[in-house]
């Protein structure tokens, strides 16, 4: 009878490399390495390969890309979500993704944990385990990192003893993380907020005073809340993604310099870059207030705030996350149409909207010819809307009433 198995969310990278032979020495386990492509720059089968080599009983890999797309990313561009009003989420939200998939590959593989490569510091690895406990409270979760203490050094010499193969040459100050909807950037000397970002941080944007002198205009087509054309040629949703990535991104749009409050407690100095998800949730909030009534878009905007924090938060699989999604996915039958975005010097700068159930009518709007607003209701109006404050102000000006006489008995 073999050991027990547990399921690693594996990168290829040095912590989850070595994480395969400390789990079998140190815990008593075979290990079953999960690798799960998200967008980030990955050869799916060199990963399953290192895997192997590093010890793993068995590696999956999986291209989950389209699902990323259509089932994390549409619900978050559909609700604006946008964490502290600036950061699309992109990290939190392949977090429950790959959670998900662990899950799955555990339930396959009779494992009785789940383990990650996430510092005790991060957010990550709140998602990881809300996403899993959600999923399959039955499953123990472990973190090699959180319990090793090695340093960097001391990780790499671990690697060779265990004959695993380390390029130290990549060696970065930064640590990175990317997928189809951002690529974060931290530590090094951004762990200065004092500090403006160096260019060598940046990876998938151009410096906005390097780029292009000429503005580029993209033409985005939406279908109930979500892109379906760019420039007029349909696609799905994830290659969309891929192409305004490349292209915004090429004009220096989507750089982000956060400082934010992360899930544990403490402030941390984030950099991201977010070209297509800085576009298409632009693009998003002007289509909505074409087509969107007053109320429902301030209502809408509450909801957003609180949908973000709830994925930040590792959320996902939460009651709460699950009835906004279904609140916000109300909100979206009619926003269609098309939205033109220039692109120019970091800038995305919506310049034209238009669709079949704009709530904007030109006939009502214009002050030229063709003018068919009332204007001779607005007085009735104007007394109604103002009553309660009339009547509020007249009660205040009315002086005190008399106050009635004290009344005294004799003795």
């Amino acid at each position: 009878m073999g050991l027990p198995k547990v399921v690693l969310a594996y990168s290829g990278g040095l912590d989850t490399s070595i994480a395969i032979p400390w789990l079998k020495e140190q815990k008593g386990f075979d290990v079953v390495a999960v690798t799960v492509d998200v967008g980030q720059p990955v050869d799916l089968a060199r990963v399953r390969a290192k895997a192997e080599a590093s010890g793993a009983v068995a590696a999956y890999v999986a291209d989950a890309r389209k699902e990323f797309a259509e089932e994390f990313l549409a619900s978050a561009l559909r609700a604006n979500a946008l964490y502290e009003g600036v950061y699309p989420l992109s990290t939190a939200l392949a977090r429950p993704l790959i959670g998900r998939h662990l899950v799955s590959v555990a339930r396959r593989e009779g494992a009785t944990h789940v383990a990650h490569g996430c510092t005790g510091k991060g957010n990550d690895q709140v998602r990881f385990e809300l996403a899993i406990t959600s999923l399959a409270p039955e499953l123990e979760v472990i973190a090699p990192t959180r319990e090793w203490k090695m340093t960097r050094e001391e990780e790499i010499v671990y690697a060779h003893a265990h004959d695993i193969p380390v390029d130290a040459t990549k060696a970065s100050p930064y640590s990175t993380d990317e997928n189809l909807w951002g690529r974060s950037v931290e530590c090094g000397i951004l762990e200065d907020p004092a500090v403006e970002p160096p260019e060598a941080a940046y990876g998938w944007t151009t410096s906005p005073q390097a780029a292009s002198d000429s503005p580029t205009y993209v033409r985005l087509t939406f279908h109930q809340g979500l892109p379906v054309a760019m420039d007029g040629e349909p696609l799905p949703f994830h290659e969309l993604i891929v192409r305004l990535n490349r292209l915004a991104g090429g004009h220096g749009v989507g750089r982000i310099d956060h400082l934010e409050s992360r899930v544990v407690g403490i402030k941390s100095r984030e950099v991201y870059e977010c070209p297509a998800a800085v576009v298409l949730i632009r693009a998003h909030q002007a289509l909505e207030a074409l087509v969107l009534p007053r109320d429902l878009l301030e209502f809408k905007r509450t909801v957003e705030q609180r949908y973000a924090q709830l994925v930040y938060d590792g959320l996902w699989f939460a009651p709460l996350r699950v009835a906004l999604d279904a609140f916000v996915g109300s909100t979206q039958d009619r926003v269609g149409g098309e939205v033109t975005v220039k692109l120019f010097k970091g800038s995305a700068v919506v310049t034209g909207r238009s669709s079949p159930n704009a709530l904007y009518q030109q006939a009502l709007a214009t002050y030229s010819t063709g003018d068919q607003f009332r204007q001779e209701m607005s007085e009735g109006f104007i007394y109604v809307w103002g009553l309660p404050a009339r009547t509020w102000t007249a009660i205040g000006a009315r002086p005190e009433a008399a106050s009635p006489p004290t009344a005294h008995h004799g003795s």
